[in-house]
């Protein structure tokens, strides 16, 4: 069976990330083509082996059957080489696939979603600040053929990038944007790891930065700027509530002003609040108008004249 070139994936949008009708056609009229090509360059001692081989098989039949019917998982792709060279077709699976014994050999890709932290890495932003990021990526096999015959371990390979991608990013950035777009850093991240894992066969389909630690001596001094702006905020509104309050006044006094009988007034409704606390000391307000008299100084005495 051909091998599935693009198995729909998880975390892609709907239409998103797949192959058109036509691109598929004509992906697989090259790849009938190189097979083609590969058959016809086989020596003639590869035919040999092979046919005698095949007779092999028939002769020790049904013992051989076991080793030459193999079956994989549907998440699973068989790659098939026959003497040393890759069989044409593309892989196999997923189902029953024949090989034949002692010629062939074949290694099974598993095709579903793998995730995986990335170290956290120590890293020099943009602003001279040292900070230590972690991640995760998602990623799965596209292509078993190439990701067999074009790399030695595609898991690992994509693991190193991915440290090496994630440095090279946030290198560019600066701490506030480290913290603060976090969204944007993991979309450019995934596209530049997607770009460059493609001739492998793998398909990057998520990456999210988990997390930005920052030094303990760094942590401190932002928190205490941050302190210092709620305290001078704070300061800020206290002032403001000074200033309205002010004008109240200046307002009450006004009124107040216009007739004496609103401070007598006044006076009852404080000793009202007052008593109703049922507090033992009440406080009288004595009325300053009454010490007037008193507080005025007294004219000079003029000397009357001798007659």
């Amino acid at each position: 069976m051909v091998e599935d070139l693009d198995p729909p994936s998880a975390f892609s949008p709907v239409g998103g990330g797949k192959e058109s009708s036509v691109q598929r056609i004509g992906r697989r009229q090259n790849q009938q083509v190189l097979d083609m090509q590969r058959v016809e360059d086989w020596p003639l001692c590869a035919w040999i082996l092979t046919i005698i081989a095949y007779i092999i098989v028939v002769c020790t039949l049904p013992l051989s059957a076991c080793l030459f019917i193999k079956v994989v998982q549907e998440y699973e792709r068989a790659v098939v080489f026959r003497l040393g060279r890759l069989m044409p077709g593309g892989a196999r699976g997923p189902g029953i696939f024949f090989i034949i014994p002692c010629i062939d050999s074949y290694k099974k890709i598993d095709l579903r979603v793998v995730s995986f932290d990335v170290p956290p890495q120590e890293i020099l932003s943009k602003d001279s600040v040292t900070v230590a990021v972690d991640a995760v990526v998602y990623f799965r096999i596209s292509n078993a053929t190439i990701s067999v015959t074009n790399v030695e371990d595609a898991s690992r390979s994509t693991k190193l990038l991915a440290q090496t991608t994630l440095r090279n990013i946030l290198g560019t950035r600066t701490l506030a944007e480290m913290l603060s777009d976090r969204e944007n850093i993991s979309l450019q991240m995934q596209l530049t790891l997607d770009e460059a894992t493609d001739p492998w066969g793998v398909k990057v389909e998520r990456v999210e930065v988990k997390d930005v630690r920052l030094p303990v001596q760094l942590q401190r001094v932002m928190a205490a700027e941050a302190e210092a702006t709620r305290e001078a905020g704070a300061k800020v509104i206290a002032a403001e509530g000074e200033q309205k309050a002010s004008r109240a006044l200046r307002e009450a006094a006004s009124v107040i002003a216009e007739n004496p009988c609103a401070i007598q007034l006044r006076y009852l409704q404080t000793l009202n609040s007052i008593s109703a606390e049922k507090n033992s000391t009440i406080i009288f307000p004595f009325p300053i108008e009454l010490l007037q008299n008193f507080l005025r100084p007294s004219p000079p005495k003029v000397p009357s004249k001798m007659s």
